[in-house]
């Protein structure tokens, strides 16, 4: 079967949702700049947005290359993907290289965050940013513990394996 190249105008799907990425990011980021600014009380769904957009620049490459290679296999014809380390050195190595993308996507997702509430300047119409940030900050520090206790003592492989 000829294998068909891609021409550098058209790329493969996954470098196009990877190109589109940062606008649709930038298109939310002006979306909920623009609710802010017209005076609407902060809420969840603007604290999403910044989450949102922190996760997507961190660990966008890495789920669009998840998807692609779980797409090429089911419907392309392509080798079965390699899963994520279980056990071992390289487990823990893959868990704290996640737990780094998500300190990432912290600090972008903060960045925003604490960026809305200087830009409205009223604590109360803030809370909700403010809420979601103490709860991430949380949420980080817990991951930080799961993905380096790894570090500290490795998954054993079973023994029936």
């Amino acid at each position: 079967m000829e294998q068909r190249s891609h021409s550098p105008w058209f790329p493969k799907p996954g470098a196009a949702l990877l190109i589109c990425t940062p606008l649709i990011d930038l298109a939310l980021a002006a979306a909920t700049v623009y609710d802010l600014r017209g005076g609407a009380e902060a809420t969840a769904a603007h604290s999403i947005a910044a989450v949102y957009i922190g996760v997507s620049v961190a660990f966008g490459h890495r789920m669009i290359k998840w998807a692609d290679a779980r797409f090429a296999f089911r419907f392309a014809g392509g080798p079965a993907p390699a899963g994520k380390p279980k056990h071992g050195r390289e487990h823990a190595r893959y868990e704290r290289s996640g737990w780094l993308l998500h300190l990432l996507a912290w600090a972008i997702g903060s960045a925003i965050l604490y960026g809305m509430m200087v830009m409205v300047g009223d604590e109360t119409r803030t809370e909700a940013l403010f809420q979601t940030l103490r709860l991430w900050m949380i949420v980080l520090g817990v991951d930080f513990l799961i993905s380096f206790s790894y570090t500290l003592k490795p998954c054993k492989e079973k023994a029936g394996s």
